[in-house]
């Protein structure tokens, strides 16, 4: 499959992003905040970074980008998109997931390895684990505690839609302990923690967050 990168201006793992999906058996396309078309792929990641220096709200003005009227398209007819950190940010900033992304409860950034269940595994990114799956990946966020009112996030537990959930100590306040959620469709995932960063024994948490990559399959979503 070919899966398109997004950099937007202060993404910085669009790079491992590209790297990860490689690793994955797939095709990767560098794709522009900038761009007007998404050149034919079947599938898009939103890394993370800081777009446009997290001024307004992370993730507010990437919202706007060119690029993202045309994801939000894309998304509407089925294509799988995968929002890491602050592309989850970005997702929830175009209504593409529910809630929110606000500042850490205890108002420090943290970086570390974090231990993950894996409460979804139907989406496209994540038919790679067993549901219920503990795997450990990297977070490094500083506004990554994820909020919504109780009545959405009852429906989101409801209805099958938190993709993944932190094990152990919250890193960051998130509500329920949601680390991850998918939006009614399926095809779209936010995952705040970094799978790209755990691709390869050599480097990171070892090579839990591969499945992430491997579990797209083959078919055409454009």
């Amino acid at each position: 499959m070919k899966i398109g990168v997004v950099t937007f201006p202060g993404s910085l793992d669009d790079v491992d992003a590209q790297r990860a999906v490689t690793i994955g058996g797939h095709q990767a396309v560098a794709l522009w905040h900038g761009d007007h078309d998404l050149r034919g792929v079947d599938a898009i990641v939103l890394p993370g970074g800081f777009s446009y220096g997290d001024y307004l709200r992370c993730g507010a003005i990437s919202r706007f980008s060119p690029v993202m009227a045309e994801v939000i398209a894309a998304a509407g007819r089925g294509m799988p998109v995968l929002g890491i950190c602050n592309g989850f940010q970005i997702l929830c900033e175009s209504h593409l997931l529910p809630g929110a992304l606000i500042r850490n409860d205890h108002r420090k950034f943290v970086c570390r390895d974090q231990r993950l269940r894996v409460e979804n595994n139907r989406t496209p990114w994540t038919s790679a684990y067993a549901e219920g799956a503990e795997i450990t990946i990297v977070l490094k966020n500083g506004e990554g505690g994820f909020v919504a009112d109780e009545a959405t996030l009852d429906r989101l537990e409801g209805e099958g839609q938190v993709v993944a959930r932190y094990l152990g100590d919250n890193p960051n306040g998130s509500l329920r302990d949601i680390a991850g959620v998918t939006n009614a469709a399926g095809n779209v995932v936010g995952l705040m923690p970094h799978p790209e960063h755990a691709v390869e024994e050599l480097t990171g948490a070892g090579t839990n967050g591969l499945g992430f990559f491997t579990s797209l399959v083959e078919q055409s979503f454009a």
